[in-house]
């Protein structure tokens, strides 16, 4: 029991660190239902189920054994013994993170059980971070970022000056596309994690630089984006306005054509009427009136056939601008 007492202070020293792995081996199941057997003559029998539980649950968690941590919590002996510290935000916790990681269980049973722990009202500090924990390290599903960056969000609310909170928000700002202010979170996240009096400074650090790089690279993939998103629309914008530039000059076109043919036909008609008959001066000035109006009739209607026809055209493009 000396030696469970000894790895279960390790195991939460290293459990508070992101990403840390105890590469302790794991217990045996003979070794723990021995240790099942010996504490269960005692009273607080299921206080020690559930201490020997969460100290064997730690270690399938740091070595991120996502499946065999579910098993383990569902059936194994120790948890099946501890009774009503199955309801304990802390259990709770462990299970939505072995349920996120799970390629096995659903993200709906995962988020479930991670409401459970989170509204608890005696959560405690390890329990928000093994919750944010197992929501960073699931497999990609919709809303992941939103739901990750919610959760550190109040996290870091709650415990402002806990440098893992800030990683986890960091990682959250980054999945939701808020490069800037996750690149704020991270700078804060290694400000604190400088300050702070941890065995593992180096190896923090360089996790939490690595997740500084990519945030800096995917920051830089959206302003890329960005500027590529406004070429592409100037472009189409100028495309379209080609094609009404084309479309408007084509009609106009139809329309000098039709004024153009009139005024031939008049200055032919009027040279006729003009040289030839034997009409008098205001017969041939009425005929030539009456054979202009005609002309200045047939124009109009094909100018206003013409913009009846283009009418649709103009409005849809109103309509777009």
């Amino acid at each position: 029991m000396r030696r469970f007492l000894r790895d279960l202070h390790m195991l939460c020293t290293t459990a508070e660190k992101p990403g840390s792995c105890y590469l302790s081996p794991l217990e045996s199941a003979e070794e723990l239902a021995n240790a099942l057997g010996e504490a269960s003559t005692r009273a607080d029998a299921e206080h020690i189920a559930y201490f020997l539980t969460l100290f064997h649950a730690g270690k399938l968690r740091g070595n991120f054994c996502f499946d065999e941590l579910h098993a383990f919590l569902a059936s194994a002996p120790s948890p099946v013994t501890a009774g009503s510290f199955r309801r304990e935000p802390a259990f709770i916790a462990l299970q939505s993170f072995a349920a996120f990681g799970s390629r096995t269980l659903t993200i709906a049973y995962a988020t479930e059980l991670l409401k459970q722990a989170w509204s608890a009202p005696n959560r405690t500090r390890n329990t928000v971070d093994v919750c944010l924990n197992g929501l960073m390290f699931a497999p990609p599903f919709d809303g992941q970022g939103e739901l990750l960056r919610t959760h550190a969000e109040e996290a870091v609310q709650a415990h402002p000056d806990n440098h893992t909170f800030h990683y986890r928000l960091a990682a959250g700002l980054h999945l939701c596309g808020g490069h800037d202010e996750a690149l704020d979170s991270i700078d804060t996240a290694l400000a604190l994690l400088a300050a702070s009096p941890t065995a593992s400074l180096n190896v923090l650090q360089n996790q939490y630089l690595t997740k500084r790089d990519a945030i800096q690279e995917g920051r830089l993939r959206a302003r890329r984006h960005e500027e590529q998103q406004r070429r592409w629309d100037q472009q189409a914008e100028a495309n379209a306005q080609l094609e009404r530039s084309l479309h408007t000059s084509s009609v106009r076109a139809v329309e000098v054509v039709a004024v153009f043919t009139a005024a031939i036909a008049f200055a032919v008609g009027s040279l006729q009427i003009t040289l030839t008959g034997k009409l008098s001066l205001t017969d041939r000035l009425w005929l030539l009136a009456a054979q202009g109006a005609g002309l200045a009739i047939f124009a109009l209607l094909i100018v206003g056939g013409t913009w009846l026809i283009t009418r649709s055209h103009h409005q849809v493009d109103r309509g777009s601008e």
